[in-house]
Formats: C-alpha cells, structure tokens, sequence
C-alpha cells in the first residue's frame, strides 16, 4: 500500500478543527485533497511550554546568562533594568557581574536594534540573521524618515548626502579610537552637532538634537554597536563602537527573508504555538514577509480554541504540567511581550498592567498566568499586589519571591522607565 506523503496545505479550506492537504501517491503518480486532524493545544499546556522554554519553573532554569537569552530569542533591552531582572528571574544565583561580563567582557551578548524599531539583546550568533530579518527594515524606515525630517527643518537641502557623510564621519572616528561616548563623537563631528524643533506648540516640544538620530540609524544597519557602559546596571549611558571592533569582524551578509525564516523558527521554539498575527506583531514586519518565513520552515497548524496556531513539525509532542510557580518578571520581560493575543496568560488585567502604548510593567505570575503586579516602597523593599485571590500557597510564594528580589537589588531603587498604570496608582 502506497504512503501518502503530505506536500501542502490549501489554505482556503483551513479551519481550527481540520486541515485539507495535498497528498502524493508515489505508487500512482496522483493528488487529492483529504481532510487531516489538526492537534488542539490547550490553555493549560501553552502556561507549560512557557514555564519550561521560558526557563522561570525552578525545575527548567537557563546554565548561565546567554542562555537564558537564547531560551527568549533575545532579551528586551529598552529598559536596561530589565535585562538584568529578566536574566535573574531565570538563572539561579546570577550576579550582575555575570552578564556585565557576557555583555562587555566575553561579547557573546550583543545589544542591537531590531524588531519593531525596540532595544534587545541577542546572543552573539543570532546577530546576522536579526539583521537581515528585523533590522535592515528598520535601518531603511529611520533613514528614510531623518532624511525627510532634517530637509523639511531646513538643516540641509540634500538629507541623504548629509547623512551618508555624517554616517562615514563617525565610522571613520570609531575606527581609530576605543568606545566613544555621543557628546566625544559630537565633539570632533561638525556634521552631528545639529538641532530641529520638535513638538512645536505642545508642553512637552522643544528642539532635539540630530546626532542620536545618526547613531541610530547606523546601529541599525549594523554598522556600530552599543559597546560598554558608563552608568551603573539600571542606567544607559551607551559608548559606541563599530562592529567590526567590537564582535572582531562584520555581521555575515543573510537574505531577508533567511533571517525572517531564523527568528521565526526560534520564536516559534520559545513562544508557540502562536498565532500569525502573534508573529507578525513580535517580528514587526509584515503579513507578506511572516508567510513567506513560514512558507519556509517545517511547521504544523494546531488549534489554538478556535484559532490556527502553529508550531514546528519537530516539535509536537505534548507539554507535560510542571508544578505550580511563581516568579516576579520586570517591567517589558520578553515573556508578557512575547505575543499579540495574551488573554491565556494575561486575563482581566491589561488595563492595570499595561500603558496606553501597550508597554508592560512588573508583574507578579502564579503557574503561567499573571496575577498581579510588584513594586518598590521607599526603602527599596520589593512589595506585591495580587488583582485577584490567588489562595494561600500562591500568596506564601509570592511573598517569598519578593524577598529575595529584595535582597538581591539590595535596596537599590529601579525604577521603570514606563510604569504600569497599577504601579501610578498604588506605588
């Protein structure tokens, strides 16, 4: 009896229950459609592939701090507070020192621009296909909008041939010196040393400097990175450096649509199954691109209720449930931004948690799901506040998790750069 060998999906009969595939019979030489049952994931299992890909159920946690990058594709770095509580929550006993050292020392952590024009930090490996999958198209977006802005300020009257001279300007004062900081590089560039107004007529307008302006722009290309810092840990204070310098070489040249296809894959590792619209949102690009990256791996459409939802063909097999957990993540953690649709873990509590701009605070989880949000009072002691009744276990663990952040921040202060409308309320 000949096997029939599934070789695509017709998308116009997909629904969240069954799928239609095309099979080939090698025996005969024929295709038909036939009607395939799609695997249903349920609430309770996506809560359990996130606490152990996510590395946050104390059974499942990352070796060091590249890992524990690695298990979220990369870590949320807008924030800088938030790349080391995120790396804490998931690695036992980590130091600042520990990811000081993989950030500034062993350069196998990388702080890069990427997807949705959003701060991350990618392992050192993943650089290229970030580049080619999220940032090149971000690269072309700020180039194209600082060109139009500083000719419609009137600064220049070629924004483009500015900007390219501005850009060799500071690749040529990188190359010969160690990490600069901004107002070093704006000190021997003329061409940075520039302002335009912004706002005009609202409270919070004034003029702005373009020379950050460049250094994004060039960031994003992949030109320079994000080198050391002059500032404690929660504080960015960014000296620059090109990336030949500071990686020892340049970012491999990947196709774009390679590196939409590479982060695709690993976010569907970490985070699936998700939905498309999930991945269209975290990758920040389009319904085109998203398609043609899945076109272009091995994957399988689940049931997400209701929804279609996919994951990669090499990894179906069930999730079993770990034991119930409790963690306190930080204000923008990769894992409470980690997908578009987040009722499943994140319930009634958006409005609490989230800013208008859809940035998330700290908040408090109990057994994949959040039930609350932390702060600090003015002694730098980390307090709790549940939105809904959890019971006692939950409560004790908690209360438990929040006394060892506690400790570990020591009683410095960190203060999130959006906070949650909760933590405007309560804190």
């Amino acid at each position: 009896m000949a096997t029939p060998v599934v070789i695509a999906e017709s998308g116009a009969e997909r629904s969240a229950t069954v799928r239609q595939v095309c099979v080939l019979d090698r025996d005969v030489g024929q295709t038909e459609y036939v009607t395939a049952p799609v695997r249903s994931v349920d609430v309770a299992e996506r809560r359990a592939r996130l606490a152990q890909r996510h590395c946050l159920a104390p059974t499942a946690r990352a070796a060091n701090v590249t890992e524990a990058a690695r298990s979220l594709v990369c870590l949320h770095g807008t924030d800088p507070a938030t790349i080391y509580l995120s790396v804490r929550a998931r690695v036992e006993g980590m130091t600042v020192a520990d990811l000081d050292r993989a950030l500034y020392e062993e350069r196998s952590l990388v702080k890069h621009l990427a997807m949705r024009r959003t701060l991350f930090v990618f392992p050192r490996d993943a650089m290229p296909f970030a580049q080619a999958g999220a940032s090149n198209r971000v690269a072309d977006t700020e180039r194209r909008r600082l060109v139009r802005e500083v000719e419609k300020a009137g600064l220049v009257d070629d924004g483009e041939e500015w900007l390219t001279a501005a850009g060799a300007a500071v690749l040529d004062v990188l190359s010969n010196c160690e990490p600069s900081s901004y107002r070093e590089l704006r000190e021997q560039i003329p061409l940075l040393d520039r302002s335009m107004a912004h706002g005009e007529g609202r409270s919070w307008g004034g003029r702005v400097s373009v020379g950050p302006r460049v250094l994004t722009v060039l960031s994003a290309e992949g030109r320079i990175v994000r080198a050391t810092n002059d500032g404690p840990w929660r504080v960015s204070r960014n000296r620059w450096a090109t990336t030949e310098s500071w990686l020892g070489s340049q970012l491999e040249p990947v196709d774009d649509v390679d590196g939409a296809a590479w982060l695709v894959a690993e976010w569907l590792h970490a985070f699936g199954p998700g939905t498309e619209a999930d991945i269209k949102w975290w990758l920040g690009s389009t319904v085109t691109m998203v398609r043609k990256a899945l076109s272009a791996l091995d994957i399988v459409t689940v049931d997400l209720d209701g929804q279609t939802g996919y994951l990669l063909a090499d990894d179906q097999d069930p999730v079993a449930a770990v034991p119930p957990w409790a963690t306190l993540l930080p204000a923008l953690d990769p894992t409470t931004m980690g997908w578009r649709d987040r009722q499943w873990y994140l319930g009634p509590h958006k409005e609490l948690l989230f800013d208008s701009f859809g940035n998330a605070g700290p908040t408090a989880w109990w057994d994949g799901r959040i039930v609350g949000g932390w702060w600090q009072d003015g002694d730098g002691r980390v307090a709790v506040h549940l939105l809904e009744d959890v019971g006692t276990e939950a409560r004790r663990a908690l209360d438990a998790e929040a006394q060892a952040l506690s400790e570990w921040l020591g009683g410095v202060r960190v203060l999130a750069r959006f906070p949650s409308p909760l933590a405007k309320q309560y804190a």
